[in-house]
């Protein structure tokens, strides 16, 4: 299977408080309003995050977003006012800090180290 292009999502229940979330979260207004109660934010060159309205299956979203320096986003986003976990070593990989949107859904922040420990943006 080829894929051009991920599109990954987080289900909400009230859809304009978690828009003004993920604006926060990204810094930005969404760069897609696909209607009403669907909006997506392109994160990589083919990979893209949205949120819809969706009560039933609100919080129970799970994503993660490698990022180059993980106190650099830490601070980045509490900046905003994105309040963020304590960054964590995990595994021999890397490390992450989970943040929640206001319906639970969980984004680990992650950055990815390289065998000898240096992240994975370090030159060699």
């Amino acid at each position: 299977m080829n894929v051009d292009v991920l599109f990954a999502g987080a289900a909400v229940t009230d859809f304009e408080a978690a828009r003004a979330w993920y604006e926060r979260l990204f810094g930005r207004a969404p760069d897609i309003v696909a209607h009403d109660e669907e909006v997506m934010w392109q994160v990589t060159n083919a990979g893209w995050l949205y949120i819809t309205r969706d009560a039933q299956h609100a919080g129970e979203s799970i994503l993660a977003m490698a990022v180059p320096d993980i106190e650099e986003a830490k601070f980045a986003l509490e900046a905003r006012g994105v309040a963020t976990g304590a960054i964590e070593q995990d595994g021999d990989a890397g490390r992450k800090a989970v943040v929640r949107d206001p319906d639970g859904n969980s984004i680990a922040i992650i950055e990815v180290v390289r065998g000898d420990g240096r992240r994975s943006s370090q030159q060699s």
